[in-house]
């Protein structure tokens, strides 16, 4: 009997994805655990694995498509031994053959539109272009500036094109446009409604992606439910960076190399169990207590912002937040973190302070009561020791989700994560 195949739930929030490519072809034949497609959800491009085994007798759904709710039937495959020629490839339930079947009596009109030439021709055209091991990203990026990714070597695993090989692929002029484009689309999502008609203005529409539209309804969510307080504290960074260079000098025979945003992670993590009334989340009648800090680090990637996750933070070595900070990251602009890897966290980081930000106020990622936001280091002038000196200051805003976060416990983690900081090498005890 033919088996449905139907879109997956790959994460607790997702309702619905695009099928960005498939793995295999009609008539291959799939064992389970087999790669079959690649589904791109609002946070990452994640592998569709088989369960059954069998012929793969129907795509129903074309590599490209956007919005395929999640349970809607994507593809049909066939049991072994069956003949493809007698069942039903239309994705509809499985029914016995019968002249009495109400599928059988629909009128032309009402049939799935599927077995049409049209959508047999496009199918068989995003089949054979599928052929070309590339990411989804790296395919919108060449459809987008008209790049032929059959004349582009991928230097992806097993020669997967990927983002990289794209931007290689076109000129500096581009990459500056790709840049405005980034800045352009960080713009408030409820802009579009308010300026939808740009009028004689020269302009080019461009289609949201999940992850964009996901970002949009989560900050509208967020700023409009979260009563947001905001405490900020001047930070001195120079016996910070005195540690950092010292221990990066120990750590070069081991190829680790500790950025300041890793320390941060450190000290954020440990204030965080200093302040447990800072450690929380506000769950209606219910506030959720955390015994550890899992600490959200913003990641910017082509097309928004992900948050993977540095689990158990209070406790990791630094050198350990280094490697697996590298390694989330990585593996977060190429779109292939797993749905744990970037969902939950107790806190977040958000660090611009390597573009020359002097101060800003985060948005708080929800469900979580709160977000550091880190600003460049300057050297300026600072009283020190009752004289006058030259010092790295940086500044540091928390927001705190007023509901679960008092001022007060607000103000007394901040307190802590600016002791950490200017004393270091308590982190290290």
């Amino acid at each position: 009997m033919p088996i449905n195949l139907k879109m997956p739930a790959l994460s607790p929030t997702m309702e619905e994805g695009s099928l960005a490519s498939w793995l295999v072809k009609e008539g291959d034949s799939i064992s389970s655990g087999d790669l079959m497609a690649e589904i791109e959800t609002d946070k990452a491009t994640m592998e569709f694995e088989a369960v059954d085994e069998g012929i793969l007798a129907k795509i129903l759904v074309p590599a490209g498509t956007d919005n395929v709710k999640v349970g809607d039937v994507i593809a049909i495959l066939a049991e072994e031994g069956e003949d493809i020629a007698d069942i039903d490839l239309s994705g509809d339930t499985p029914k016995p053959a019968s002249p009495a079947s109400p599928a059988a009596s629909l009128p032309k009109s009402e049939q799935a539109p599927k077995q049409t030439a049209p959508a047999k021709k496009a199918a068989q055209s995003a089949s054979a272009s599928d052929r070309i091991k590339a990411s989804p990203l790296a395919r919108r990026l060449a459809a987008d500036n008209g790049v032929d990714l059959a004349n582009i070597n991928g230097s992806g695993p097993k020669g997967r094109i990927i983002k990289a090989d794209i931007v290689k692929a076109q000129s500096a002029p581009q990459a500056d446009s790709d840049q405005q484009m980034a800045v352009s689309s960080s713009a408030p999502a409820m802009a579009q409604s308010v300026a939808a008609d740009p009028g004689d203005i020269p302009h080019e529409v461009q289609k949201l992606s999940n992850m964009r539209k996901t970002i949009a309804r989560r900050l509208t969510e967020a700023k409009q439910s979260i009563p947001h307080i905001y405490l900020t504290v001047d930070i001195n960074l120079d016996k910070l960076l005195k540690l950092r260079s010292e221990l990066n000098a120990g750590l070069e025979a081991r190829g680790v190399k500790l950025s300041v945003n890793d320390l941060l992670i450190k000290a954020l993590a440990q204030a965080l169990i200093a302040v447990p009334k800072c450690n929380v989340s506000f769950a209606g009648d219910n506030l959720i207590q955390y015994h550890r800090a899992d600490i959200s680090v913003a990641v910017s990637i082509d097309g928004g912002l992900i948050t993977p996750i540095v689990a158990n933070a209070n406790e990791k070595s630094l050198s350990t937040i280094s490697s697996e900070v590298k390694d989330l990251a990585g593996r977060a602009k190429d779109g292939k973190l797993k749905p744990h890897e970037y969902q939950g966290g107790t806190a977040s980081l958000s660090n611009m302070g390597m573009f020359g930000i002097k101060q800003f106020d985060a948005v708080i990622n929800p469900p979580q009561a709160m977000i550091m936001a880190i600003s460049a280091g300057l050297k300026q002038p600072a009283v020190i020791d009752d004289s006058l000196q030259i010092a790295t200051m940086m500044s540091a805003t928390g927001s705190f989700d007023h509901r679960a976060i008092d001022g007060a416990d607000g103000a007394q983690l901040m307190k802590v994560f600016k002791e950490l900081i200017e004393n270091p090498l308590s982190m290290l005890a």
